[in-house]
């Protein structure tokens, strides 16, 4: 299924979509909601290599270096709820920038690159449901930014994926819980490159 009407609002140059259909999505032509129904997840257990990658995710594949970036509102019910910006190159090479519920039951930023097994990482505790993730793609590598208020970034991660260029999108995902309906809003994509890494700007 694709949406054409997202790359247009957003100015995202690209046609997005879907690796996994969500149990429901909604777009009113300026914010993205996706629905992940129970027991979805993209990850890859570093110690069992258990894999799990039926969560819902809605990509494109934008050309050059940009940035892009999105609101992301999740409403949090079970433990590691999450909506979330992906990078995705096939199903053992992938990367998310998450909004997430913790086991101690806070918001955090979390940051997972897949390849081969995850690496998982929580870059921040938050104290809200809701803030602005980014993606940045600087040549081959790729970067993470998260905000509290689309202003100030916050570097999170600076990493290469793999050797093809991966797909940019939005994930949504249950693992323990019943499941969860984040919405994206005020997404945006601009070309370029990023000036400065560690300052996000």
């Amino acid at each position: 299924m694709t949406i054409e009407p997202l790359g247009t609002i957003s100015g995202v140059p690209a046609t997005f979509h879907w690796i996994r259909r969500p149990a429901a999505f909604e777009f009113d032509g300026s914010s993205l909601s996706v629905s992940a129904g129970p027991g979805t997840d993209w990850f890859i257990d570093p110690g069992s290599g258990e894999a799990q990658m039926n969560a819902p995710a809605l990509v494109c594949a934008p050309d050059g270096d940009f940035t892009f970036s999105a609101h992301a509102e999740v409403p949090f019910a079970s433990t590691f709820d999450a909506g979330a910006l992906v990078l995705w190159q096939d199903e053992r090479t992938w990367a998310k920038l998450a909004l997430e519920l913790s086991p101690q039951g806070e918001p955090t930023v979390v940051a997972v690159v897949t390849r081969g097994e995850s690496d998982d990482c929580i870059s921040m505790v938050v104290r809200s449901h809701a803030a602005w993730l980014r993606i940045a793609r600087i040549g081959s590598a790729h970067a993470f930014h998260a905000s509290m208020d689309g202003d100030r970034w916050q570097f999170v991660r600076h990493f290469r994926l793999g050797t093809k260029m991966p797909e940019i999108g939005f994930e949504a995902q249950s693992p323990c819980g019943p499941g969860c309906t984040p919405r994206f809003s005020h997404i945006v994509h601009t070309s370029g490159t990023l000036a400065d890494l560690r300052s996000g700007v």
